[in-house]
């Protein structure tokens, strides 16, 4: 199947089930805007992931409408037309007249039309698929756009009466990852695994961590992505305890650890990696046991990802190993606590594992799609965790993180320690993709002898 009928399949199978749902109605999604970094320069542009998973198209102004009949529909784009003086500034535009064939859409047109042409698809239309309170913009819009078709209702013609959510429908259909999808997120992987294997072969006490952080983007694109899936994490020391930390110009220290957590996105699709290592190439004692305490988790979390368990049980997986491992180690205190089970109960353990164990990867780094089973008849809170599937993709990333404190024995401060892989659901288990980056200890040790 060559690119152009995967994205039609998908419209297509979106098609089908706005005909399911209301016997027809029209659908629009747009893609991103360009935003200003600062005067005369654009952050690097990134399209909408729902309008590029329905289009494979990357260029912004753009907008997909898709017109559902009762036996039929019709696929729209608008983009912007060619300008040959604009092009000069900001490269070759693939334009309407090109559009149409190259996406497999059914008619393109220049995006300066989008008003005029929308006014006419909405009228007698009984049921408008949008994106409900996205932004102030979308929805002066979609107003704007109502209120012309309400201008012929003295001629019987009527705008859209009913108003769904099209995100609903789009982000059930990309929790579940195709061949194409899964083959993309591989690659991806690969790649980002490599990157994290290079920047343990680079690190020497001395460095900073934006030396490590140039050794991953180096990788990335010279592998081929196109960019980072999200601001990469490069954290030694104390820094390795902030969960969302940037790299900076700190001193990568003997005796510290540093905490990498990078990914490169490519062709559309992010990677999600967490690898924790020695900086000089040794796990101390006090770091080796909470190290393997962590892989530990992540294993008991690994066993537990697989059909039919539901989307919390790696979680609680990994809670119990990294609980137990914490009273072993004194950090809990079983005579304060009474037993293991009390203190999961209790949650004493998020002093040192603040977060969940996974999220979905796909196009987003923390990607689309309910945790929840869907069910209009259960409140949301009643609602059971998602029953994991062939064909999710999500991360499995246990963590601790010892913060210095009176009650905390010195040789455990600043010690913070994340392992993240990317996990395919298959038929009988997961597949990790990425674990081409070293996980165990030794493993880790060798690589930084080479």
């Amino acid at each position: 199947m060559n690119k152009s009928a995967i994205y039609q399949h998908r419209r297509n199978r979106l098609a089908l089930q706005i005909r399911e749902s209301t016997g027809g109605g029209i659908a629009i999604i747009s893609t991103a805007p360009e935003y200003m970094r600062n005067r005369d320069s654009d952050f690097p542009y990134r399209h909408d992931s729902d309008f590029f998973y329905l289009t494979g198209f990357d260029e912004p102004d753009a907008t997909l409408v898709l017109i559902v009949s009762k036996n039929t529909h019709e696929s729209h784009l608008f983009c912007r037309p060619r300008d040959p003086d604009r092009e000069i500034w900001d490269g070759i535009r693939l334009g309407p007249e090109r559009a149409a064939k190259t996406l497999g859409i059914d008619f393109a047109h220049s995006n300066l039309d989008l008003d005029r042409q929308l006014t006419l698809a909405l009228s007698d239309q009984k049921a408008l698929y949008i994106r409900l309170a996205e932004n102030a913009e979308t929805d002066r819009q979609v107003r704007h756009w109502i209120n012309q078709v309400r201008k012929n209702s003295r001629s019987g013609i009527n705008p859209p009466s009913e108003f769904h959510d099209i995100e609903a429908i789009v982000h059930e259909m990309r929790l579940f990852k195709d061949m194409h999808e899964i083959d993309i997120m591989r690659r991806a992987a690969k790649i980002s695994a490599q990157a994290h294997a290079r920047a343990m072969r680079a690190c020497k006490p001395g460095m900073r961590e934006h030396h490590l952080e140039a050794e991953l983007l180096h990788e990335f694109r010279n592998s081929g992505a196109q960019s980072v899936a999200y601001n990469s994490i490069v954290a030694a020391g104390a820094n390795s305890c902030i969960l969302h930390y940037r790299a900076s110009s700190a001193e990568l220290r003997s005796g510290d650890l540093c905490l990498i957590d990078a990914g490169c996105e490519l062709d559309g699709y992010a990677s999600d990696i967490t690898r924790t290592f020695p900086v000089n190439g040794r796990f101390s004692p006090p770091q080796r046991a909470l190290y393997d305490i962590t892989l530990a988790s992540q294993e008991a979390a690994i066993a537990q990802t697989c059909p039919g368990n539901t989307f919390i049980q790696p979680h609680e997986a990994a809670v119990r190993v990294l609980t137990q491992g914490l009273l072993d180690e004194k950090l809990l205190s079983l005579k304060d606590l009474g037993s293991l089970e009390n203190a999961i109960e209790t949650e004493a353990y998020r002093r040192f594992y603040m977060h969940r164990t996974s999220h979905w990867l796909g196009m987003d780094v923390h990607d689309v799609g309910s945790y929840r089973e869907q069910s209009i008849a259960i409140p949301a809170k009643d609602k059971q965790w998602r029953i994991l599937q062939a064909g999710m993709v999500l991360t499995i990333e246990p963590g601790l993180y010892i913060r210095p404190a009176d009650d905390i024995p010195k040789e455990f401060w600043n010690i913070g320690i994340r392992i993240e892989d990317d996990a395919v659901i298959n038929e009988s288990g997961c597949e990790l993709i990425s674990r081409d980056a070293p996980v165990k200890a030794d493993d880790i040790e060798e690589l930084m002898r080479l």
